[in-house]
């Protein structure tokens, strides 16, 4: 019986096995009337861009991490005016195009003298969050609520599709799939979709493109820290040359506890209460990778180690620039984040934590 028991057992354990594997293969459930506009498979895509007259957004793959997402923000360069001879701007009557370089350019009338446009600053490159991870994936496959097939210009025009610089590229495997977006009547982007390859258009779902046009607010992480007050058992201040180690003890959402190593049975509330105005900051500007506010000094103000069993987990450190503004940064944050005002107090309190013990 037991050796029957076993082989049933086993076959179960098969039958098991053999259905969850057939449920990670399947392709991921779709509503009904859904269409396939692009048949992307998520391990090949390598980026999505959106862009429109403006600016553009871009989800990316991290280059050392390819399971990390990352944001980049960027402002296209304004356009130049064209003036005719006479002095005035010239006839406006362009036709946007995608050229084969996937670019939105635009091609009309001859044109009259131009003037530079002016200087955009760099793009800004910040880590994406749980939703950008989430929204990443829905582009593959890319599907649709509905396909509308080839329609005429008189549709085209009554749609936004006529006359667009709105635009949607998949990368996939290193090679850019460029889609043309309508342009926006009002609000929110009309969600119609133009296939290029073929001329097919398609009613897209409300929220796919919302995110895209929201991104720095909805699609960066704006985490400090991965970890909470029980994530370290020692805090390591320094400030200028010196340095104070206290034994942390903590349970989110509360504060947690310090003591000086030398007397760890002995809480010290003015430190623990300094630890906590700091570790409820908040940041109210992201700076980019490889951002570096302009004054800002080559060592900060004062800077906070965190340690679990005697190893590092995290760190924060300020820094003021000459212009009085804060910053600060984290193992987490990509770069420096601007702080609010009034962090001079901390600093001063910081030293005082830190002096010689008498």
């Amino acid at each position: 019986m037991k050796a029957r028991d076993m082989a049933v057992q086993g076959v179960l354990a098969g039958v098991a096995l053999v259905a969850a594997f057939s449920v990670w293969q399947r392709e991921p459930s779709r509503a009904a009337g859904e269409v396939t506009v692009a048949d992307v498979q998520v391990r090949s895509l390598d980026r999505i861009r959106y862009e429109d007259e403006t600016r553009f957004v871009e989800l990316f793959r991290d280059g050392q991490d390819r399971e990390a997402i990352w944001v980049r923000l960027g402002n296209k360069p304004a356009k130049p005016k064209p003036e005719d001879a006479d002095g005035g701007t010239a006839d406006a009557g362009a036709t946007p195009r995608i050229t084969d370089a996937g670019v939105l350019a635009t091609a009309g009338a001859d044109a009259g003298p131009v003037s530079p446009p002016a200087p955009v600053s760099p793009p800004r490159e910040l880590r994406g969050n749980d939703t950008a991870q989430k929204l990443f994936a829905k582009f593959a496959p890319l599907r649709a609520q509905r396909e509308l097939g080839v329609l005429d210009a008189r549709k085209l025009e009554e749609i936004g599709l006529a006359r667009t610089e709105r635009a949607l590229t998949l990368t996939v495997d290193g090679a850019p799939n460029v889609f043309r977006l309508a342009a926006p009547a009002s609000g929110w982007g009309a969600p119609y979709l133009q296939r290029p390859s073929d001329e097919h258009v398609f009613l897209l779902g409300p929220a796919l493109l919302s995110d895209l046009e929201s991104a720095s607010s909805r699609l960066v992480d704006r985490r400090m820290h991965t970890f909470d007050v029980d994530g370290f058992d020692r805090v390591v201040i320094t400030f200028g040359t010196t340095s104070r180690a206290f034994a942390a003890s903590g349970q989110p959402p509360g504060a947690a506890q310090l003591a000086p190593v030398e007397a760890p049975g002995t809480p010290d509330d003015f430190t623990r209460n300094w630890h906590d105005r700091l570790w409820r900051l908040t940041p109210i500007e992201f700076l980019g990778r490889g951002e570096s506010p302009p004054g800002l000094p080559p060592t900060p103000a004062f800077r906070i180690e965190y340690q679990r069993a005697g190893k590092p987990v995290g760190e924060l450190a300020l820094a003021m620039t000459p212009d009085h503004t804060w910053y600060a940064r984290t193992e987490h944050t990509p770069g420096w984040t601007r702080m609010g005002g009034g962090l001079e107090s901390l600093a001063e309190e910081a030293a005082k934590l830190t002096a010689p013990l008498r």
